[in-house]
């Protein structure tokens, strides 16, 4: 239930609240906190705000205009489960200390610039996002850096490499093996009641949960299901979801990354969205075309084609990303839309009612900040219906095994995040349509990201000495 700032100073007083944490969100998705005693927060900070110091985020603000403003959204406020002393967390939009306005660059505010567009186009009124963020869960990880010695370790009981190890307390042998982790019953799958919890923890901070199992990645992937929202709403919930696993994962011992891939020789994480757009509570998606298509839902479907390599800069926006989108390795890079059919990049699920119609983008993955990802998305999808893009023929056959003629015939994604930064810098001018997104800003955006390019092209890899040392 949405909350007035009223209900959020009678929540305080009720849950005898010491702290207020306000936290906002930074460009490339990372989330931030600042805490205020509860004895001093009153309800003019929801119109005075809180000021901080934005040239230190990075992509945003220079030294010499770094005031800015922390404006909490009390529709947002929720009990940290957490924290030891009972402290009120609510989300904040950034603003300019001068005329109040959003920032340019805050993503959350831009999420919002997104469902404004939307309303003003005409198009419809409301935009719905479903995104599925897969995870994995890991007993310890680490890595070093060194001009002479470079590394990572992932130590996990359910990794097919612990077969023949030597554990304490014994090894029990019940693990899954390499693309062998979906859904098994436990002993195999050995993180139930660890994802349950999550599932409780979310469901305690307002966050819906649908459905929760283990995923294909042997080596402790997961995936918890939750309920689709209003776009600026889901982005908000995303960011909580994330954070009550890292924290449920570290109070059982153990640790989360959201990384796509985080070891290879298995599958990876994405994060699968799923969208619709309404009007007067009708569901533009449902027709009578393909699959119970709406027209609207198929040119909506040749925005998503026709930016997808644009968007693969926002919606797969590290260089990792890339390490799991692979061609010919199960892996959603076929630029085709098809109902029912994985591997297709484009599917639309299989439904029972009209309500539910809608078109899921199986490429993103959880790496992906999502205010700019959901707002990207609604972009392309809007300058599709605007400008009439049909997709084509939907796709009949597994895309993965296609005969090499057929087969480089259908677009695919990018193949690196230094081509999706080329296409994002060609192809903006769907994202700053109603100023949704900012020349300024995608250009900050790129610089940014060109420096994440730059570090991982100059290190060296240990697959490169196997390949090259003794030649």
């Amino acid at each position: 239930m949405t909350k007035s700032v009223a209900d959020v100073m009678n929540l305080l007083k009720e849950d005898e609240c010491r702290f207020v944490d306000l936290r906002f969100t930074d460009t490339r998705g990372r989330e931030h906190h600042v805490t205020l005693p509860a004895a001093g927060f009153d309800e003019d900070q929801f119109s005075d705000g809180h000021p901080f110091d934005g040239s230190s985020m990075p992509g945003w603000k220079g030294i010499e205009a770094s005031d800015m403003l922390l404006m909490p959204d009390p529709a947002t406020a929720y009990i940290d489960p957490f924290y030891e002393d009972a402290t009120l967390v609510l989300a904040c939009d950034v603003l300019e200390p001068g005329d109040g306005k959003a920032y340019e660059r805050d993503p959350r505010s831009l999420a919002r610039r997104a469902e404004a567009y939307l309303k003003a186009s005409g198009i419809g009124d409301t935009a719905y996002f479903g995104p599925e963020p897969e995870f994995f869960v890991f007993d310890q990880v680490r890595w070093g850096i060194e001009p002479g010695h470079s590394f990572y370790r992932i130590d996990e009981y359910e990794a097919p490499w612990n077969r023949g190890a030597e554990l304490e307390g014994g090894n029990r042998g019940h693990r899954p093996g390499p693309k062998g982790g979906y859904m098994p019953v436990p002993p195999m799958d050995s993180g139930h009641d660890m994802r349950a919890e999550m599932a409780q923890v979310l469901e305690s901070v307002g966050v819906p949960v649908e459905v929760f199992h283990h995923e294909v990645g042997a080596a402790g992937q997961m995936e918890i299901g939750t309920r689709f929202s209003t776009l600026v709403e889901r982005a908000d919930w995303t960011q909580r979801m994330k954070y009550v696993i890292w924290n449920v994962a570290d109070q059982h011992g153990k640790t989360a990354t959201f990384m796509p891939k985080p070891y290879h020789g298995d599958n990876g994480s994405g994060m699968h969205v799923h969208q619709s757009i309404w009007k007067g509570g009708k569901n533009l998606f449902a027709g009578s075309g393909y699959a119970g298509l709406s027209e609207t839902a198929l040119f909506y479907i040749g925005g998503l084609i026709r930016h997808a390599r644009a968007l693969n800069a926002i919606t797969n926006p590290t260089t990792n990303s890339y390490k799991r989108l692979v061609p010919h390795f199960e892996a959603p890079v076929k630029l085709a839309y098809s109902s029912r059919n994985r591997s297709a990049s484009i599917r639309i699920p299989h439904v029972m009612s009209d309500k539910a119609r809608r078109v899921e983008a199986r490429f993103p993955d959880p790496m992906m900040n999502p205010y700019l990802g959901f707002a990207a998305l609604l972009m392309a999808g809007l300058d599709g219906i605007e400008n009439k893009i049909h997709p084509g023929e939907a796709a009949t056959k597994d895309l993965y095994h296609l005969p090499p003629e057929e087969d480089r015939l259908v677009p695919t994604v990018c193949h690196s995040l230094d081509q999706a930064l080329d296409e994002l810098d060609r192809d903006r001018a769907f994202l700053t349509q109603g100023g949704v997104f900012s020349d300024a800003m995608l250009d900050a955006y790129i610089e940014l990201k060109r420096a994440e390019v730059a570090r991982v092209r100059m290190q060296v890899n240990p697959v490169e000495y196997e390949m090259y040392y003794s030649l």
